[in-house]
């Protein structure tokens, strides 16, 4: 479904990503992990076309989209979260998905489908605002959401864009054991249902028990790739998590 093809991504005379290759196969779960600073949310914001590329190319389903303007991918099927949470505060929870909903496709009939919209457009928001436990707050604002329902919000709103690929940048972040649990059986409904999934997190029993295959990252470069298992046993992951015994 994805190829990244010597992605890399300048900073001035920062790399931020480095000449990395990978593919996500369709409906799989793939983990891109690595330590704060790695470029892990960088690639999602080159996939997702917040920032254009420094070199290499962004193919999906077998196009290039390197150069489509973040939009035009959003149409194509690709949605993601955020690490720092960005909702449209003042609006409600409901009218958030709204939003998402709306604007794939709709160009330059947003404003048209706002006000009017089809019936089942509507009851597909109240499914959704069900499915991720929100549907009793559907009428508040966003902003005055507590942090762990935000999150489930922005997770619903990227859903509710009705992806084929999603992009999930530390959904966990802040939330409880319960919600993390929570959080897992989301994401394996959403594979069930034929979404694929790319998940950055730093809640590594999340990454290790969703996840069919993690990429690890490290100064901007691929350093290791393979199954749960073999990335637990990996050196080259365990010294860039862990250090050296002499730099220890």
């Amino acid at each position: 479904m994805l190829e990244l093809r010597r992605l890399t991504k300048y900073f001035g005379g920062v790399r931020a990503v480095d000449g990395v290759d990978l593919t996500v196969a369709e409906g799989e779960i793939l983990g891109l992990i690595g330590p704060n600073g790695s470029g892990k949310s960088t690639i999602i914001n080159l996939i997702c076309g917040l920032f254009p590329l420094t070199d290499g190319e962004v193919v999906f389903r077998g196009t290039d989209i390197s150069t489509l303007p973040p939009h035009e991918r959003v149409a194509l099927g690709i949605a993601r979260t955020f690490q720092n949470i960005r909702l449209f505060g003042q609006l409600t929870v409901w009218q958030n998905l709204w939003v998402a909903q709306k604007a794939r496709g709709q160009g330059r009939g947003f404003l048209r489908g706002w006000l009017g919209g089809s019936r089942h457009d509507r009851v597909a928001i109240d499914k959704t605002l069900d499915f991720f436990d929100l549907g009793h707050k559907r009428d508040e604002l966003a902003g005055n959401l507590a942090f762990g329902e935000q999150r489930r919000l922005e997770f619903a709103r990227a859903f509710a864009a009705k992806p084929s690929l999603l992009l999930l940048d530390e959904p966990a972040a802040g939330m409880n054991a319960e919600e993390i649990d929570q959080l897992d059986a989301r994401i394996r409904q959403l594979r069930r249902e034929g979404v694929t999934i790319v998940l950055i997190e730093h809640h590594v029993e999340l990454v290790m028990s969703v996840t069919d295959r993690i990429a690890v990252l490290n100064f901007g470069q691929k350093i290791a790739e393979g199954t749960p298992a073999e990335i637990q046993t990996n050196p080259l992951v365990r010294e860039a998590y862990l250090g050296t015994q002499t730099a220890a």
